[in-house]
């Protein structure tokens, strides 16, 4: 039996391929693993009893229940839930949109399937076009989403040490060439793997840039504004008819109900809702149900605020705090965690690359993300900065995430040691 090129190249290793097999089956040969691997968020005690609430207020209402669980909604997803939320984000933040520039998809990982094979590769003039990841590192999940080979282009970073073992990220504009190959720009905030918050003021920059070249410009909120909220820095949302905005129920602590929400022009969430029809026939329209009631009375935005923001920020500083301990005398940095729950470390002159230290580690029972992954688009092969960075969860228990940074540093002390 042989696959196509599609097959070939969507059964191929990929880096998130590794990490939700990881994910998955970490236990299978009886151990214990550390997971600080994967994008599982906390189960937080105060949103987990509020989903209960929630779940036995739809059991006891009459056969919502039922109707849950027995229709299909239309492909562009649940219109009572897009009116809802449209509703919300008009005033809050004075953004014109209705239910007609909203669409739900099967998680965030479907909508960036459709929108990167939507604005890259090849064109009915024949043109290529590519998608500019202003700056790398960013998602791994991106990495393989096209149908088409070499569909990003990213830019190295500008780097601002902040003091002994704290740096930051910047869009480098002064590099930053966006050619006639480019068919989108895209970033996430806060970013994925690293925390980093893109200013408001690189945020203007980039969407000026994306409607200056008549391209659009992606951001992926899965972690942002206005839900979850986990962000730690000064970060005012922005859409315009030019933004896709990607949104997700994941990281409130609804992983399993697969549920993405974009934002967008019509004509975009026309062809979203083409393409759920054709790929899923309806998304998945649990999670939204769940969260409607929530939207409509702003208790989405109370959780996120009050709950889920603090209770990250703490686990944050515990975990900083323990990497400051665990490697003292050691030449790392941390990028300044302003958002998400991943800390990502970088090891100056690591004698090996992150990915024989992502093994060494899984071999102590220990599941990180080596760091090369998280570097898409980028031209320069021998950058060695992409080996020497990994990415670590915080969200898991103190137990996991302490136990974790005591191993990771000492297999870290080994390799600088030779051993």
């Amino acid at each position: 039996m042989q696959f196509s090129n599609f097959g070939q190249k969507f059964t191929a290793h990929s880096g998130i391929l590794q990490l939700m097999r990881d994910l998955g089956t970490s236990q299978a040969d009886g151990r214990e693993m550390l997971m600080l691997g994967g994008g599982n968020p906390s189960q937080i005690p105060q949103v987990q009893l509020r989903l209960r609430e929630r779940m036995e207020e739809i059991l006891k209402h009459g056969d919502e229940f039922e109707r849950m669980l027995g229709n299909y909604t239309i492909p562009q997803g649940s219109l009572t839930f897009n009116k809802t939320l449209a509703v919300l984000l008009h005033q809050e933040y004075g953004w014109q949109v209705d239910e007609n520039n909203i669409a739900l998809t099967n998680g965030s990982q479907t909508a960036f399937f459709y929108l990167m094979n939507l604005f890259a590769g090849t064109y009915a003039t024949g043109e290529k076009k590519k998608v500019l990841l202003p700056l790398a590192p960013e998602y791994l999940g991106y990495s393989d989403l096209g149908l088409e080979a070499d569909m990003f282009v990213a830019n190295k970073p500008s780097i601002e040490f902040l003091d002994e073992h704290l740096f930051k990220y910047h869009v480098n504009f002064s590099e930053l060439a966006i050619t006639e190959e480019i068919g989108a720009i895209c970033v996430s905030r806060p970013t994925n793997p690293t925390g980093n918050v893109l200013t408001d003021d690189e945020i203007k920059q980039l969407d000026i840039l994306a409607r200056q070249h008549n391209i659009p410009f992606i951001i992926d909120g899965a972690y942002g504004t206005p839900f979850p909220n986990i962000i730690f820095s000064d970060a005012t949302p922005l859409w315009n008819e030019n933004i896709i905005l990607c949104l997700s129920l994941s990281k409130l602590g609804l992983p399993a109900v697969r549920t993405g929400i974009i934002i967008a022009n019509t004509r975009v969430i026309q062809a979203i809702s083409a393409l759920n029809a054709i790929v899923s026939l309806a998304p998945t329209h649990i999670g939204a149900h769940i969260v409607e009631e929530w939207i409509h009375n702003r208790q989405i935005l109370r959780l996120s605020q009050q709950v889920i923001k603090p209770y990250y920020y703490s686990k944050m500083e515990n975990a900083l705090r323990w990497l400051h301990e665990a490697l003292d005398g050691l030449s790392f940095y941390v990028h300044k965690p302003e958002g998400a729950f991943f800390l990502w470390l970088w090891f100056k002159e690591l004698p090996i690359t992150s990915q024989m230290l992502y093994e060494r580690l899984k071999e102590r029972g220990v599941l990180v993300v080596a760091g090369h992954y998280f570097f898409p688009g980028i031209a320069d092969a021998d950058w060695k900065h992409r080996h020497e960075c990994i990415r670590i969860n915080y969200a898991q228990t103190e137990f996991v995430v302490k136990q974790g940074i005591q191993i990771i540093a000492e297999v870290v002390r080994e390799a600088y040691a030779g051993i």
